[in-house]
């Protein structure tokens, strides 16, 4: 399967991207743990099958100093004691976020007491804005084919 189109070659897609780039800005400047920031993102991609997205976190999170078990992991994270409860509501938050079709409520209220247990006001909407970022790169990567596998750390700043 090769890749089928490469956005910022393109006028308007080069455009949005810096615009989709700009709005990232928000969680990676918020008071959000950049580990948990790595996690709920890896997760996201997980779940939608992004190469390109799962590369790049799981790079993230190597160059970050996460160990290895912990990184390889996160797909199970309900199975793993390697993981703190806040990052585990976290991940609960990712996972019920994604699956919306899957789940008639999307988040349920159990989890999301489990994210305000947790976290605070900045922190939860760091999250949900994350989330929500993730699953539209996802799909951006996964329309276009973009490969996993050639990400360095550090790559876009």
């Amino acid at each position: 399967m090769e890749s089928r189109f490469t956005l910022t070659d393109n006028e308007i897609g080069a455009r949005f991207a810096k615009r989709f780039g700009t709005a990232s800005l928000a969680v990676i400047q918020s008071p959000l743990e950049k580990v948990t920031q790595e996690l709920v993102s890896l997760r996201v991609s997980q779940i939608n099958g992004c190469g390109w997205c799962v590369d790049i976190h799981t790079k993230e999170l190597a160059a970050a100093g996460e160990p290895a078990v912990r990184i390889h992991l996160v797909a199970a994270w309900r199975e793993a004691t390697v993981f703190t409860e806040a990052e585990q509501a976290a991940l609960a938050l990712a996972e019920e976020g994604t699956r919306i079709a899957d789940a008639a409520p999307g988040v349920s209220d159990e989890t999301w007491a489990r994210v305000r247990k947790h976290y605070d006001d900045d922190r939860i909407a760091a999250l949900v804005a994350l989330v929500a970022q993730m699953n539209a790169a996802n799909r951006l990567a996964v329309i276009v084919h973009q490969k996993g596998g050639a990400y360095e750390p550090g790559m876009f700043g």
